[in-house]
């Protein structure tokens, strides 16, 4: 079963404007589970693309979010700060924009549009992970000193400190093995991929600048030996090295005989094949364990022997840090992790009663706006106090509560304050026109309601945490943490990486055209450098806001076939953005159907396409060209709605020839059709007349059936 990644909850989102306030998103919600795709349908103006953006956290300045929430990895989007989201943003979660020449610098190279990215995240990476380690060490040191104590030994602050420095230096010391480790993987990588160019220049080059890139292949090769990756004195790349710079010397000074020409080329490419071979087999060997390592070397009795391979070598190290020091060291930790875990439960279950007196109070409208920020604050103390902070899991709910809270607070007081005001400005009008006062103090009321369930659904759960697994997962959790914090990615490694996603996005002679400007490139093209510079961090969430728009038919296909094999090799989850439904027929899981900020119809590809239910969907069904019919497309009538002034009712209402009076009147509640499949329609009402879809969408839908032979299933 597939995990949840992407959780949206009744999310309201206006725009100020110099007319008024426009209500862009109007209470969505939608969830998603790694791998899938969700297509987000409809005219321009229904909001999808607001609703891409603000999970990107790209909102434009003018933009009110009014409620709602995007949960992401546990974490509320729209609660994190910006510090934190520009760790998520390019990184965890990529777009890919409308118009591929727009989101390209046109003067300089794609090359570097692609290794920029990839150096400053690595920077970030490494500060992040530096920040973490110490945290966590600081925060397992506490713990471990306190359980301990609890447990009566004397001696546990001695103890504590004298394992967390033994752990520091050890993991210091691997780190810095792995370090220099790292510095000649990193060359052995890019040698591999000058390795490989030549190999294509070959063919057609010229012999001298052959031996040019050969004798540079050659140098740079002196610096990819290493102990456990190449080791100089027992393989056999310097000698196919010496040989290959021979063979290219002779290369470039034959003339005339084109037999004796082709012969040395030939033998330039079987040794430029041997080396790409043995460098290919050094990088898929196993990695020695460096953090075990560290540990080992710290007695200088002890040699390192790897005679009978790597992994017989980490097999050694592994049994010598256990017996040694790992054991104990797990077994402190597991104490410590516990001892926070029953600390947090406990704060939880004695805060309960204050949460939930506050959360009455909030929800009075006597209390006075001292009082509101006074509790605000009090509350906040209590929830940050009550934080686990030796979970490698952040709650989302607990690190946002100060940042939500007091934002919340802040809106309802200076509503409350404007809407006794006679006169207004103009700022001051269009605030009030997105506060409502009853919504921002119930909104006050859901943040600490939240926390309170979270709270009793912790504290009502049998505790049947393993602390010893979670000793282990800390530890990992360090390890992984020590090791990007010293891992810093180069300009030569960004290249490489750079040549690669071009390759996998399907540009040819990419080493090539890493130096070449936006321009040299086709629609396609561009759209494909888009696209990989979005892959290059390895997110989690790809969001496409109509990326084939710009592109003519045939590339339009290609691109949608490329983001499809991304998503199967990748594991992507995609957030498909476009006002075309026939674009998302092969693409799609899951359709969400926009009309004026909110979700009239949701449901499987299968649904919507053989089942489809509001007369919305009908409509851009009936718009849609088909290559077998030759009846005249129906255009939809009207216009969409003034969202500064919503409609009543159902807003498609004006537009749709199927309404009935109540549509005028009242907005319909999302009917469920099946579990995979609802919409806001009140012709799904039991009471309502029974209404077909129109002609032109059953027959659509017959031709559809038997063209895949009566196959359409919502399995």
């Amino acid at each position: 079963m597939m995990d949840n990644i992407l959780d949206v909850r009744n999310l309201i989102i206006s725009f100020r404007t110099n007319n008024g306030t426009v209500k862009a998103v109007r209470d969505i919600s939608f969830t998603m589970k790694r791998g899938e795709t969700l297509a987000i349908v409809g005219e321009s103006g229904s909001g999808k693309s607001v609703t891409a953006r603000a999970v990107m956290g790209i909102l434009a300045p003018n933009a009110i979010v009014e409620g709602g929430e995007i949960f992401y990895d546990g974490r509320d989007l729209l609660k994190i700060p910006e510090d934190e989201f520009h760790k998520l943003r390019g990184n965890r979660i990529s777009m890919i924009f409308q118009d591929p020449l727009s989101s390209l610098n046109p003067i300089v190279r794609v090359g570097k549009q692609l290794t920029e990215a990839m150096i400053l995240n690595g920077r970030a990476n490494q500060r992040d992970a530096k920040r973490e380690y110490n945290d966590k060490i600081k925060y397992l040191t506490i713990a471990c000193k306190e359980a301990l104590k609890l447990r009566g030994r004397p001696d546990a602050d001695k103890y504590v400190d004298e394992k967390i420095r033994v752990f520091r230096k050890f993991t210091s010391h691997g780190s810095k093995l792995e370090r220099a480790y790292n510095a000649v993987h990193v060359n052995v990588v890019a040698l591999k991929s000058n390795i490989d160019g030549v190999l294509i220049d070959i063919i057609h080059g010229d012999p001298k600048d052959i031996e040019k890139k050969i004798s540079d292949i050659v140098r740079n090769s002196r610096k990819c030996y290493h102990r456990f990756l190449i080791n100089k004195e027992k393989s056999e790349l310097p000698a196919v090295m010496d040989d290959l710079l021979a063979a290219a010397s002779a290369y470039a000074k034959v003339s005339g005989d084109e037999k004796d020409k082709n012969d040395k080329k030939e033998k330039v490419k079987s040794l430029l094949l041997r080396a790409k071979e043995i460098i290919e087999k050094a990088l898929d060997a196993p990695k020695v364990n460096f953090f075990t390592m560290g540990y080992y070397l710290l007695d200088s009795n002890n040699t390192l022997d790897e005679s009978d391979g790597i992994e017989a070598l980490n097999a050694r190290m592994r049994a010598y840090i256990d017996m040694n020091f790992m054991n104990d060291f797990l077994a402190m930790a597991a104490e410590g992790i516990c001892n926070s875990a029953d600390a947090s439960r406990e704060g939880k279950r004695k805060s309960l009663p204050i949460l939930k007196e506050g959360m009455e109070r909030f929800a009075s409208d006597s209390t006075s706006p001292s009082e509101y920020r006074k509790l605000a604050k009090q509350l906040s103390q209590i929830v940050s106090g009550n934080i686990d902070r030796l979970s490698i899991s952040k709650d989302s709910l607990a690190y946002t509560f100060e940042t939500s809270i007091k934002a919340a607070v802040e809106k309802y007081l200076r509503a409350k304050k404007l809407s006794r005001k006679r006169h207004l400005s103009a700022a001051d009008r269009a605030f009030l026109e997105t506060a409502d006062l009853e919504r921002c103090r119930a909104n006050i009321v859901l943040i600490v309601k939240r926390i309170i369930e979270a709270y009793e659904a912790e504290v009502a759960t049998e505790d049947k945490c393993d602390y010893a697994e979670s000793a282990i997962a800390m530890v990992d959790h360090l390890k992984l943490q020590a090791s990007k914090r010293i891992y810093r990615v180069t300009h030569t490694m960004a290249k490489a990486r750079a040549i690669e996603l071009m390759e996998e996005v399907g540009i040819s002679d990419a080493r090539k055209r890493y130096r070449q400007y936006p321009f040299q490139f086709s629609g396609g093209m561009r759209q494909r450098i888009v696209i990989a510079i979005a892959l290059a961090a390895n997110p989690d969430i790809i969001i496409c806001d109509e990326p084939t728009t710009a592109l003519d038919v045939t590339i339009q296909a290609q691109i949608l076939d490329l983001i499809n094999k991304l998503k199967r090799e990748r594991n992507l989850t995609v957030i498909f953005i476009t006002h075309d439904l026939g674009v998302v027929a092969n693409m799609a899981d899951n359709i969400a159907v926009m009309y004026a900020g909110k979700i009239v119809e949701y449901g499987t590809v299968y649904d919507v396409f053989y089942e489809p239910a509001h007369p919305y969907t009908w409509a851009l069904l009936s718009s849609m060209p088909d290559r077998d019919t030759k009846d005249k497309l129906e255009a939809i009538p009207g216009t969409p709605p003034n969202m500064i002034y919503p409609p009543k009712g159902d807003a498609f209402a004006p537009r749709n020839k199927y309404a009935m009076q109540i549509d005028f009147e009242e907005e319909p509640p999302m009917f469920e059709i099946s579990p995979t499949h609802r919409a806001a329609t009140w012709l799904l009402h039991p009471d309502a007349p029974k209404i077909d879809p129109p002609k032109a969408v059953t027959d659509r839908i017959a031709r559809m059936k038997k063209l895949t032979g009566g196959i359409g299933s919502n399995e």
